[in-house]
This record gives C-alpha cells, sequence and structure tokens, in this order.
C-alpha cells in the first residue's frame, strides 16, 4: 500500500494544478452568470417596489397586473402569479403564492453549491498536490546525494503553490457564495412583502 502511494506521489503533481485552474474557471462562469443577473433584477425589483404599494392600496389590480406582465424579478412572477387568481379563495392563493415562491427560490440559487463546493474543497485539493509534491521532493533528497537540500527546498516550494491556489480559488468562491445568498434573502422577502400586501387588499376587495 505505502509503495503504491509512493509511486502515485512520485508522478508530477502539476495535474492537481490544471484541475484548480478548471474549477475556478467555472467557479468565475457562475459569478458572471449569477452577477449579470442579479443586476438585472435589482433594477426591475426596485420599480416594482416603488408602484406597487400604492396601486394595490387603491385597489388597481389591473395595473399591477400590467406592471408585472413582463417582469423577470422574482417580486414580479410572484405577484403575477397572485394576480392571475384573485378569484381564489384567501387559503389557495396564499398556496399559489408559496408554490411560485419556491421555485423562484430555486431558479435563483441555480449553480450556487458549486460556489460552495469549491470554498469548501478547493483548499483540500491544492493540500493533496501539496503532499504528493512534499512526498516527491523527499524522494528527491534521497536519491539525490550531497546536493539533496537544495532540491528539496524547491520541490517543497513548488509543492506550496497547490494550496496557495486553492485557498485562492476558496476565498472568493465563499465571499460570492454569501453575497449571492444575501441578495436571494432580500429579493424573497420584498416578494414577501409584496405578496402579504396583496392578500391583504384582495381580501379587503371581496368585502
Amino acid at each position: 500500500m505505502f509503495q503504491a502511494i509512493k509511486a502515485f506521489a512520485l508522478i508530477n503533481n502539476v495535474w492537481v494544478l490544471y484541475i484548480l485552474i478548471a474549477l475556478s474557471l467555472w467557479g468565475l462562469a457562475v459569478v458572471f452568470d449569477r452577477y449579470f443577473l442579479f443586476r438585472k433584477l435589482v433594477k426591475d425589483a426596485e420599480m416594482l417596489g416603488e408602484k406597487v404599494p400604492g396601486l394595490l392600496a387603491k385597489g388597481n389590480f389591473a395595473q399591477v397586473l400590467k406592471l408585472v406582465e413582463n417582469a423577470s424579478s422574482p417580486e414580479g412572477v410572484i405577484l403575477k402569479a397572485g394576480l392571475e387568481n384573485l378569484s381564489l379563495d384567501r387559503e389557495a392563493l396564499e398556496q399559489i403564492l408559496e408554490s411560485r415562491r419556491i421555485q423562484e427560490k430555486l431558479s435563483l440559487e441555480k449553480n450556487l453549491l458549486v460556489l460552495g463546493t469549491l470554498g469548501n474543497n478547493a483548499p483540500f485539493i491544492g493540500l493533496f498536490g501539496t503532499v504528493l509534491g512534499i512526498i516527491r521532493a523527499f524522494n528527491d533528497l534521497a536519491t539525490a546525494g550531497t546536493s539533496g537540500p537544495a532540491i528539496v527546498m524547491q520541490g517543497v516550494s513548488e509543492a506550496l503553490v497547490a494550496t496557495a491556489m486553492g485557498l485562492l480559488i476558496a476565498i472568493p468562491a465563499v465571499a460570492s457564495f454569501n453575497y449571492f445568498q444575501g441578495q436571494i434573502k432580500r429579493s424573497l422577502a420584498n416578494a414577501d412583502r409584496l405578496s402579504r400586501l396583496l392578500l391583504a387588499y384582495a381580501s379587503k376587495k371581496r368585502r
């Protein structure tokens, strides 16, 4: 078993760096995708947050429906689902709003698992590459004779690059994951606020 591990470690561990580079590119793709999505949704949500409460208070549901007809934000999509089913009783309307909320939450969280996984595991992948590099460096020391110390120090320094790269990937991934989770919570909280207003004024309209 030990000989098998040693033989594996003696293979050039640069492939670990290639894996980390590929993972970093995947993470960047997710970050840019979510960033531009949320940037677009925020503008739509701000507009609805300003106009919808006043229109609902006046009972102008038709105008609200017109506003959210082509909305892309969770606030707009959830409101649209509610407005299209105003004829239902309050309990059924609440269920529809909650169902749409869950669907929007899943859509917003798309691919965020990638960032969470990178944040948790990239340092371990980097550490794995470092361990392989150190094993190889000490093997070089054992076979190099008097010039061994210089060789092993060079090998260790190269091996530590993998750990550094793993951390370099993990830290932004965790920060991005937390940022996007905060954006999702804020967006869904705004959607809940507008949904409650819709339920309240819809109940008032039925009286």
